[in-house]
């Protein structure tokens, strides 16, 4: 089964586009394809021009390709189901008419995906990682992030063609083992898969390789990222935001870290994975000065184990 690996924006810091620090995204996009990168996903709504023929331009140059969009919005508030909705058309808008990602034989979905994520809410933010102290949503909360979840999905699929992931995210409300497993129960497989992530599934106390493997029938597309035991554990033990702890480095290059890829690659092997796995490495961006070492420093480290480089994959 052919893997494809891509890279994706955060790993110059790019997650909160009021951030005023964030790089050029031409430079990401030159950096990418400089790392060996075939594609990489479009970053946070806003971030990239909302503009399919200026994008395609810029990646025609470059040689590449966009796997995935992402909504990384509050999925919890009904009142923000709108503003949720105009996301997924705009985002769906400008990944179908850009250069098409390979198909993979064997591959569940056709990319471009719409990758979604929960995210805005202060008190699981400083949670994020810890089972115990995480304020859980009611019922009532729960079946309204569903619903918008569910209404984003169908958009997606209806009027774009395009497959929806539900991405489980250190400090949104489906991060841990239990809301994972609940909201694949209450999400039907027919309107959106999973994107599991090795370095948030470690963060929620989870083991990468069994967290994959228990949620194999959901799984559609997958994130790679690595972190920094020691950090880890001294962020674990202070009161910290997520991306704060980001900042401080507790994500690094994959191989640098305590996640195992070769037990990683042996079960994609086993279960037969075919598609795309994105690298990602979560920063400041007043460290993006860093990232193309960085991503190229992961790309090299997955060859070793196994994954290919792009000039050896066979994707169809």
């Amino acid at each position: 089964m052919t893997i494809t690996i891509t890279t994706a924006p955060c790993c110059w810091g790019v997650d909160d586009i009021a951030n005023p620090n964030l790089p050029p995204w031409r430079q990401v996009l030159s950096e990418a394809a400089a790392a060996g990168y075939g594609g990489l996903e479009l970053g946070p709504h806003g971030y990239m021009p909302l503009d399919p023929e200026a994008v395609a331009a810029e990646l025609s140059l470059r040689g590449l390709y966009v796997v995935a969009g992402t909504i990384f919005d509050n999925l919890v508030d009904p009142a923000n189901r709108d503003s949720l909705e105009r996301q997924a058309r705009r985002i769906c808008a400008v990944i179908t008419a850009l250069p098409k990602p390979p198909l993979a034989a064997g591959q569940r979905f056709a990319a471009p995906y719409l990758t979604v994520m929960d995210w805005g809410h202060e008190a699981r933010d400083y949670a994020a990682g810890h089972f115990d102290r995480a304020v859980r949503l009611d019922d009532a909360a729960w079946a309204g992030m569903v619903a918008n979840i569910r209404a984003v999905a169908r958009i997606a699929r209806d009027e774009w063609g395009v497959r929806a992931v539900i991405h489980p995210h250190a400090g949104g409300h489906i991060e841990f083992a239990d809301e994972i497993a609940r909201i694949a129960r209450d999400v039907p497989a027919d309107e959106a898969g999973l994107c599991l992530d090795t370095g948030h599934a470690f963060y929620a106390g989870m083991d990468p390789v069994a967290a994959l493997d228990r949620h194999w029938d959901r799984l559609d597309y997958i994130h790679f990222k690595d972190i920094d035991a020691a950090k880890h554990a001294d962020v674990m033990a202070r009161r910290i935001r997520f991306f704060d702890a980001c900042a401080e480095g507790v994500m690094c290059p994959i191989g640098d870290g305590c996640i195992d890829y070769p037990a990683i690659k042996t079960l994609l092997d086993r279960r037969g994975y075919a598609g795309f796995v994105t690298v990602e490495q979560e920063r400041d961006p007043l460290n993006a000065g860093g990232s193309l070492a960085d991503v190229g420093k992961s790309r090299r480290y997955l060859e070793t184990v196994g994954f290919a480089r792009p000039s050896q994959e066979t994707a169809r």
